[in-house]
């Protein structure tokens, strides 16, 4: 099977080098070289990355899509992905890939290319935190999930930023040959956890603190220093000093969100972290963590992340902080995993 890893100047080394290692790190532990992989580029040659080394491509335009291909366009700088967008010769020979090959998809802002092309219309796609509701803007058509790390719509597959890269090709070679060989190449790269697609991508509190106005990060303070004192909308907005109205704008206008939704999910960040790294019961993370009671929080975790508390717990604590597995899943499921 061909991964032909499609660049251009101005490209992100590791959206290119993640996935192409992943696949060669699958060949080693299958011991047969059952994936080839190719960086192509219109022109082909030199090509620099935005790290400043670069790379030799092959020439694009003779290189014919096959039905066992997966190419992947990779990301870069906004003058390399502008650039990208302009190139027809780039453009044409995706559109005529979308119809031959079994994989199609792109690696961090590689989504905005495959989205000129008009390839992501009705799909859902992810690409990096910081440009999600630019690629919603750019083409309105397309269904932008800024909370997955990769999303696979039938044969189109799409990741987030940078590393997520590997975690979607990681789940390429898990398709083609099955579990056990997925988690071998994630050990041979000395990847300390395998992350499914539906994980979230980055720390809410982070980003929001970070595209904040100063009235707004007292206001994200308060709800992440003191998360038990389960703040209504109404004492949030009388605490920054707005109506609640003008609260409600200037979280539609900084975050595309309402203040309740945001609240949300800071409240879920948080409870996310206790499940992962502590052994405490669901009560009491809910508790600790500003949800009324730990039904709530369950929900909390379904809109935000789309599985339970307990879920997620089971699939992150043990692999990412060692929460004993009795902690983690409970008795009737540590029973299961004992028989």
């Amino acid at each position: 099977m061909r991964i032909i890893l499609v660049g251009f100047d101005g490209v992100q080394g590791l959206d290119a080098f993640g996935p192409a290692e992943v696949f060669a790190a699958a060949n080693r532990s299958l011991g047969r070289p059952e994936y080839r992989i190719v960086l192509a580029a219109v022109g082909g040659g030199r090509i620099r990355a935005t790290s400043g080394i670069e790379i030799r491509a092959r020439r694009l335009e003779r290189i014919a899509p096959q039905a066992q291909d997966t190419v992947l366009v990779v990301g870069g700088e906004r003058p390399a992905i502008r650039a990208a967008l302009g190139c027809v010769q780039l453009r044409r020979w995706l559109m005529r890939a979308s119809r031959e090959v079994r994989r199609l998809g792109s690696v961090c802002s590689g989504a905005f290319v495959l989205a000129g092309a008009g390839l992501l219309d009705g799909c859902r796609a992810a690409t990096h935190w910081s440009v999600c509701r630019e690629l919603s803007l750019f083409r309105p058509e397309v269904s932008v999930d800024a909370n997955a790390i990769f999303v696979r719509d039938g044969k189109l597959w799409t990741s987030a930023g940078v590393t997520t890269g590997i975690d979607m090709a990681l789940a390429m070679v898990e398709e083609d040959w099955g579990r056990h060989i997925a988690d071998s190449t994630a050990a041979r790269l000395v990847v300390y956890a395998r992350r499914p697609g539906f994980q979230a991508q980055f720390s809410e509190t982070l980003i929001a603190q970070n595209e904040a106005s100063d009235a707004l990060t007292r206001g994200l303070e308060l709800i992440r220093n003191a998360p038990t004192a389960r703040l209504s909308v109404i004492e949030l907005a009388h605490a920054v000093g707005m109506s609640v109205r003008s609260l409600h704008r200037r979280c539609q206008e900084e975050f595309g969100s309402t203040p309740a939704k945001l609240i949300e999910r800071l409240r879920t960040e948080n409870a996310r972290l206790l499940m992962t790294t502590t052994p405490l019961e669901a009560k009491v993370i809910a508790a600790r963590s500003g949800f009324e009671n730990p039904g709530r929080m369950a929900r909390a975790f379904q809109r935000t992340l789309g599985m339970s508390p307990r879920a997620y717990r089971a699939l992150f604590a043990q692999a990412k902080t060692g929460v004993p597995e009795s902690a983690a899943v409970g008795k009737k499921s540590r029973k299961r995993a004992v028989a």
